[in-house]
């Protein structure tokens, strides 16, 4: 097999939702497969701090993070565009006064809202993405009050709110130069939450940075992903993969679904596209 370079996002594939653990099955297929000549990248919503514990113990070829708008190729840093200063302003006031809460990310850490630990534990259901935020909130995963924010590079804000109707202020302000990522949700009572990131990028684009700088073929690159900060990477690869504990509308559009993230989902996915020499995970 010629060989793959293979993109994973992190929460609900890599690992469970707001977790630095990688199960024992994933680290082994993804050994496997580097030992086969695959080249493995972190492709991930998470900001530079929230990356870092994974790709200093682990060995990755690489990182596309904060969806898209920091990208590295080892340590080489191949794009590097946090929000302009304006806009985050302009975003952060509309969102205050439509009372969503909100948390910003930079190379240097992230900060939220005060009360947004109480508004996460009374909503149910929810998406990975979700789930990574209230655990991050409730384990302290280097969150930070906003009250402390020292005015640095912000890469991009998620938000949550009981409605829609809440960010329709900030989204018709931005959207031109904004993309508003409203994740899926399995029930029709639990709230809404998203991210905002600029236009410009995406991970599909992180993506095809590294296989320029890289000479490579996107027909020889595999996307593993979750939620709908991934649907730009599943549109991007040859190959795409959504986890069984995924989106609806990501899995409509996956060329295969693998079991979920806590069912040895990313092992089976490997041992499905032929990335490993052996089979063990049936």
């Amino acid at each position: 097999m010629k060989p793959k370079l293979i993109f994973l996002d992190i929460d609900g594939t890599l690992t469970l939702p707001g977790s630095y653990i990688i199960p024992e099955s994933a680290i082994t297929a993804i050994r496997n497969a580097q030992t086969n000549g695959h080249k493995i990248f972190l492709c991930s919503g998470r900001n530079l701090p929230m990356l870092k514990p994974l790709l200093d113990k682990y060995t990755f070829e690489g990182a596309v993070g904060g969806s898209g708008s920091l990208v590295m190729l080892g340590d080489q840093i191949l794009y590097d565009c946090p929000m302009e200063m304006e806009d985050f302003r302009t975003a952060m006031k509309l969102l205050e006064e439509n009372h969503v809460y909100r948390t910003i990310e930079s190379k240097y850490g992230a900060w939220c809202d005060r009360g947004i630990g109480e508004f996460l534990k009374k909503q149910s259901g929810g998406n990975s993405e979700l789930e990574r935020w209230r655990k991050a909130v409730e384990h302290d995963l280097g969150m930070q009050p906003m009250s402390e924010y020292p005015g640095c590079p912000i890469y991009k804000i998620l938000f949550v709110c009981e409605s829609l109707r809440q960010i329709a202020p900030a989204r018709e302000a931005l959207g031109e130069k904004y993309h508003f990522v409203i994740q899926d949700t399995k029930q029709e009572e639990a709230c809404v939450n998203g991210e905002i990131i600029g236009r410009q990028y995406d991970k599909g684009s992180g993506i095809r940075m590294i296989i320029e700088s890289l000479g490579a073929d996107l027909r020889d690159t595999i996307g593993i992903g979750d939620s709908m900060n991934d649907l730009e990477m599943i549109e991007t690869v040859g190959t795409s993969v959504c986890m069984a504990n995924g989106s609806e509308t990501l899995k409509a559009k996956a060329d295969y679904i693998c079991p979920a993230v806590d069912q040895d989902g990313l092992a089976k996915a490997f041992e499905h596209l032929g990335l490993l020499t052996y089979r063990r995970y049936t």
